[in-house]
């Protein structure tokens, strides 16, 4: 499928409700229940023609085929391992994550904080997969992926050297729920190796479809703690790690038994009684499952004699699970991590989510991607989204009154790309509080004057090179425009803005509406003059009549002469495009005034074109193009608008005169057809499968 219509078909099914949690899209189109009843009624165990246990699923570097890593590497199924495996044994844990010879310590962080909530695991690991009735070597597993649910399939052949899975796995030996749960995500994004390194965020909102905050804990706020207790209080994920200073340090152990450049989940918060006083205590996990803090209130230690038994949480196996002082916590670690839950994650009555708003956009190289606000003549190029803040916090913080919300700007599928050597691009966005004469206004695309003349309002805390950018603000009731982008201009990629608000706020993307307004510059035959009456009898030759063929050679003998103007000449679809739009008769060719009027008009795009060549190049650039085309009489959309780039831009991104008469052309041609069958201007037009046709082959 195009990528067009694969776009159009993404958005109706989103519109009919697909890609909820509840109703999941399919990967890859891949049913579950429908390929595991063919299983069994053919009696053979499921292999995954869409992630086959070969050597490029494992990687493509450090874990490629030929790498000494995956040497010895052989793909077995539970029942080849143990002899009696199990789905889960006795409910999903934290100490069911133990990290293998892949670097996703960031994802096992994950998976940990994700067992303490079982609805939230419940929408991640559907209930009732087992090994025993109805086993067919199948598996499928959920996952929030970029503004919708997918449903991904597995086999449940697994990586394995020397007997022993290869990756990560349970403290029990025949417990195989986490080792198929990571195949399933290493599947979504790619391969097992594009999961090395990352954000525990990531995992959080994957399994979530939440929305993650990152505080600096040497300037985190002063009710930090509070912070934390709510978070977990209301089923929030968190997770946290200590930086490191260089290399060397990477899974480092410190004195006290902690792991630098580590990723921790941490999984509860408490106030004790001890010494006539309450002291702050936060627990801790290393998905390791092993290798713990053996400093104040470790396991064991001297300090849990002064607390009563009573209050005294159960603190001394051996599990990768500890207590430590919060005090202590803020001293050793660098930075926490919060997951705030969607309102359909949440199923206690106590808490109140928030509202959530959600759209998906794409930068693209000439067109979309103007790059961030040091870029002042191609920022505006970017796609923009407004947000109406119409009601403030109920309890303001710090006599602090306005409307909270938290927003998200995360690159869709970098992952994926590291085999073809992409990476993260540096990412974030800007906001301003939208002028009077905007507001209730979702056509219009401000321009380039706006924003050389409109300071920010608020902006992302930082660009940077990861999956997403998110920071709270607290903003005075009011409509504010969002503008997100890459760092530098014409990166390609895809985006999806989220906005987490405390109260209900509208958000929808601003952009100008689809139109045109074509002035009738039809020429009569009595307009015509005696002068061009005789050349166009010279050029027409003895059927009076030119062709497409004709009408090339014409144009490039008069643009060859022009010394202010770039072109390569006038191609023949480019002329049978032209001839399309100006043949009345339906005979292919141009008579008098169809030739007259044709030249008016090339005339007129003529004198635009010059009008936008700023540099006097010969030549515009795509954002001098956008501007063209509303001189133009043309109103489009982002899409729209990249579509045309990407069709008559050259890779400079500049067009040319004759690529731009061609787009202008092709333009006013598929308006004309519209309203033509669009009688009664509803905006909407029905085609049988011959109209179709018929259109699109011109």
């Amino acid at each position: 499928m195009s990528g067009v219509a694969s776009t159009l078909a993404q958005k109706r099914a989103r519109a009919a409700g697909f890609g909820t949690n509840a109703n999941a899209n399919k990967y890859l189109n891949q049913d579950f229940e429908a390929l595991r009843s063919e299983c069994l009624n053919q009696g053979r165990l499921f292999c995954d023609p869409e992630f086959p246990a070969e050597p490029h699923v494992l990687g493509f570097n450090e874990l490629g085929p030929n790498s000494s890593k995956t040497r010895g590497v052989q793909w077995k199924r539970p029942k080849d391992l143990c002899s009696n495996p199990q789905f889960i044994i006795g409910g999903a844990t934290r100490t069911d994550i133990c990290q293998g010879a892949l670097g996703d310590c960031w994802l096992l962080a994950a998976i940990a904080s994700l067992t303490l909530n079982e609805d939230v695991m419940a929408r991640v690991v559907p209930r009732g997969q087992e090994f025993g009735g109805g086993y067919a070597g199948i598996f499928h597993f959920q996952f929030w992926q970029f503004g919708e649910w997918v449903d991904v399939v597995i086999d449940d052949r697994l990586p394995v050297r020397d007997g022993k899975l290869l990756f990560v796995h349970s403290a029990d030996n025949n417990e195989f729920w986490s080792a198929l749960l990571e195949k399933a995500y290493a599947k979504v994004n790619g391969s097992y190796e594009a999961l090395s390194g990352g954000s525990t965020t990531e995992g959080f909102e994957d399994f979530t479809g939440g929305i993650a905050e990152s505080y600096e804990l040497k300037t985190a706020p002063a009710n930090m703690f509070q912070i934390i207790q709510k978070a977990l209080n209301s089923g929030g994920l968190l997770g946290c790690s200590i930086d490191i200073t260089s290399a060397a340090d990477s899974e480092a152990i410190t004195r006290q038994k902690l792991v630098k450049g580590h990723a921790y989940s941490l999984t509860g918060a408490i106030e004790v009684n001890s010494r006539g006083g309450l002291e702050k205590l936060v627990r801790m996990r290393n998905p390791w499952g092993q290798v713990e803090w053996t400093g104040a209130w470790s396991d064991g230690s001297s300090e849990w004699n002064s607390v009563s038994p009573s209050e005294r949480p159960n603190a001394n196996a051996e599990d990768g699970e500890f207590w430590m002082a919060f005090s202590e916590f803020m001293r050793q670690y660098s930075r926490i991590e919060i997951v705030t839950l969607t309102p359909d994650a949440v199923t206690s009555d106590s808490v109140k989510p928030w509202s959530v708003n959600n759209y998906s956009g794409t930068w693209r190289k000439g067109s979309t991607a103007g790059g961030c606000r040091n870029n002042p003549y191609t920022f505006w190029m970017n796609p923009q989204f407004v947000i109406k803040l119409n009601e403030e916090d109920d309890d303001p913080s710090d006599n602090e009154t306005g409307c909270s919300l938290v927003v998200g700007l995360i690159q869709k599928n970098r992952r994926r790309l590291r085999k073809q050597g992409e990476d993260m691009h540096t990412i974030g966005y800007a906001i301003y509080e939208v002028p009077s004469q905007f507001q209730g206004q979702m056509n219009v695309h401000l321009d380039k004057n706006f924003f050389l003349t409109h300071a920010q309002k608020a902006r992302s805390e930082t660009f940077i090179n990861l999956r997403e950018v998110s920071t709270r603000f607290c903003l005075p009731a009011g409509e504010y425009l969002v503008v997100p982008s890459t760092y530098e201009p014409n990166k390609d990629g895809d985006f999806c803005l989220r906005v987490f608000s405390e109260k209900q706020a509208e958000t929808q993307r601003c952009d100008d509406p689809v139109d045109v307004v074509l002035d009738n510059e039809t020429v009569s035959d009595a307009e015509v003059d005696a002068g061009f009456r005789g050349l166009f009898t010279k050029l027409a030759g003895s059927d009076m009549e030119i062709s497409a063929l004709e009408l090339r050679s014409i144009l490039n003998k008069i643009i060859a002469k022009r010394t202010d103007i770039k072109t390569d000449g006038f191609s023949l679809d480019t002329c049978r495009t032209l001839v399309n739009l100006m043949d009345d008769s339906g005979n292919g060719k141009l008579g008098l005034c169809e030739f007259a009027t044709l030249w008016k008009k090339i005339q007129k795009y003529l004198d635009i074109y010059k009008k936008n060549d700023m540099d006097n190049s010969g030549n515009i650039s795509t954002p001098e193009l956008r501007t063209a085309l509303k001189l133009a009489g043309f109103s489009l959309n982002d899409t729209i608008f990249q579509m045309l780039v990407a069709r008559y831009s050259s890779p400079d991104l500049t067009v040319d005169f004759d690529d731009f008469v061609a787009c202008l052309m092709r333009l006013e041609l598929m308006f004309r057809m519209f309203k033509k069958i669009d009688a009664h201007s509803s905006g909407f037009i029905e085609l049988d499968m011959q109209m179709w046709l018929s259109l699109t082959m011109i």
